[in-house]
């Protein structure tokens, strides 16, 4: 079977904001994600990692290689891709069960249908009893997870995440990992999940793809063997697969750190 997302020979060079110079963010980015994968990237600052997702999302144009996703081009925006960004993108004027419910409602879902799918989703995220609730009335992680359920709703063959749990307190962030490990395990969405943190990839990531200080490239793939039924915090602590897949990316990620340093 063909891998669900694909990338080749991506390269990317955006002009800066204040110099106007040209500034070389990726090159020659080659990789695959299988179909329900769930693979983490992290880098240094600056690598390119949010480039790469904005690409992938279809909000930023590029020239150089081809991404596809089941085998089409990506132009644009579409619906087989769901984003989830670090700040709360969720509508301010909208309740839980509405803004969980906007994709379906856009494509003229019929009603039942929403409710029921609505529905299904708040209880998978654990948001039961806040379905009337705005976001102005809830936490931080609360918010996190009814953005997470609004992009599940839709529905996305592919569901990206650009570093959605960073602005939540450190407790919040790992309750979050677990419960995005059971969705996906409930799901078997195909994920890419951007971080800055290295305990955060190897707890999540089937994969984890390490990129180089800028212009990004892909430095190293580590693999990460460990069943999801088993990725509970309080086991991964003491797991020696896990450990040792984390000094291992963290070894990459600061050889990255330094070049950049020096440079």
């Amino acid at each position: 079977m063909p891998a669900k997302l694909v990338i080749q020979d991506l390269t990317h060079h955006y002009p800066d904001e204040y110099t106007g110079e040209s500034v070389h963010a990726l090159e020659k980015i080659n990789l695959k994600v299988e179909e329900g994968e769930l693979v983490t990237v992290v880098g240094p600052s600056g690598c390119g990692k949010s480039t790469l997702l904005n690409i992938l999302a279809g909000l930023l144009p590029y020239r150089e290689g081809l991404v596809t996703v089941d085998g089409v081009k990506i132009e644009g925006p579409g619906s087989d891709r769901g984003v989830v960004f670090q700040e709360h993108a969720i509508l301010p004027w909208r309740s839980v069960s509405k803004n969980i419910g906007h994709g379906l409602e856009l494509r003229g879902a019929p009603v039942e249908e929403r409710k029921q799918k609505v529905a299904a989703f708040i209880k998978l995220v654990g948001l039961e009893g806040f379905e009337d609730k705005y976001p102005h009335e809830l936490s931080g992680g609360m918010k996190q997870r009814c953005a997470v359920a609004r992009t599940l709703c839709a529905d996305p063959v592919v569901m990206l995440m650009d570093e959605p749990f960073a602005a939540v307190d450190a407790q919040t962030r790992i309750t979050l990992q677990e419960e995005l490990n059971r969705i996906a395990i409930a799901t078997k969405k195909t994920i890419i999940f951007i971080t800055h943190a290295v305990d955060e990839a190897a707890f999540l990531g089937d994969r984890c793809f390490v990129f180089s200080a800028r212009p990004g490239r892909l430095k190293a793939i580590v693999d990460i063997n460990i069943a999801r039924e088993k990725r509970i915090w309080s086991e991964m602590n003491v797991d020696k697969e896990f450990l040792s897949s984390r000094d291992e990316i963290l070894r990459l990620v600061r050889e990255e750190v330094n070049v950049a340093i020096e440079e």
